[in-house]
């Protein structure tokens, strides 16, 4: 069911379903909620599935000021607290990937597991930025007009403000990342536009991780295998680390 609520001074736009513990699912840039149909949403068989579209994106007005991944944060932390009602899962794709991380990296007491498509924790980690420079495809721009309650002539805004936010982001340290106490998921494309190098780094930095390359697969393999994506978070979300027979980096 598709609510607004208040959040860190937002009319955001949510999507609350199903029953359980919470899953806050944390789309990417230019895109909203919607991006987890058929991959993440149907695990509200088992979650209370909390899809919030982000300021400026899906159903949630832009607001005065910039976009940036800081502001992204602050805002999840305000929604877990607010609307989550206290600590939940994370998961994210792409710029939401790295918006739960780092929600996970400041507020460690209100992240239970944590899922991470597609992220990025260094600017380099990045083969190129879509769509905030250059423009967008047709199909992103209907996709905004859409559902957008600002109209199709905004989104130059938002694409400026995301770029602007894009050249000033700092980026996150392996010390940070050493902090993470939850329980994370690492997955990516293939072919990502997050190196695979960089994917590794961010697995290696997290101190309770684990790795998932989904074969034959961009960074839109929500859209591309989404059965595939859905069992592997729905399996690492519901069971427990698995007992390995030669662990090596979790023999301690």
């Amino acid at each position: 069911m598709g609510r607004y609520a208040d959040v860190d001074g937002v009319h955001t736009w949510y999507d609350d379903r199903g029953h359980g513990d919470p899953l806050v699912l944390l789309h990417g840039s230019l895109s909203d909620s919607r991006v987890f149909d058929g991959s993440l949403t149907p695990l509200d068989d088992r979650f209370r599935l909390l899809a919030p579209d982000r300021r400026g994106h899906g159903r949630t007005p832009d607001t005065e000021g910039p976009i940036s991944l800081d502001i992204m944060a602050r805002d999840t932390v305000a929604f877990l607290e607010q609307v989550a009602g206290g600590p939940a899962s994370l998961a994210g794709h792409g710029a939401g990937a790295t918006v739960a991380l780092m929600t996970a990296v400041r507020r460690p007491d209100l992240v239970e597991r944590l899922v991470l498509i597609s992220a990025a924790f260094r600017h380099e980690g990045m083969i190129l930025r879509p769509g905030v420079s250059g423009g967008v495809t047709p199909e992103i721009a209907d996709a905004y007009a859409e559902v957008s309650p600002d109209g199709r002539d905004h989104l130059p805004v938002v694409l400026e403000k995301l770029a602007l936010s894009a050249a000033a982001e700092p980026d996150l340290t392996e010390h940070e990342l050493s902090a993470v106490t939850a329980r994370t998921l690492v997955v990516s494309g293939d072919d990502d536009l997050v190196t695979l190098e960089h994917t590794v780094a961010l697995y290696r930095a997290l101190p309770s991780a684990e790795l998932a390359v989904v074969p034959g697969t961009s960074h839109a393999l929500l859209l591309e295998k989404p059965g595939t994506v859905h069992h592997l978070v729905g399996g690492f979300l519901t069971g427990e680390p698995a007992s390995t027979l030669l662990p090596v980096r979790r023999a301690h």
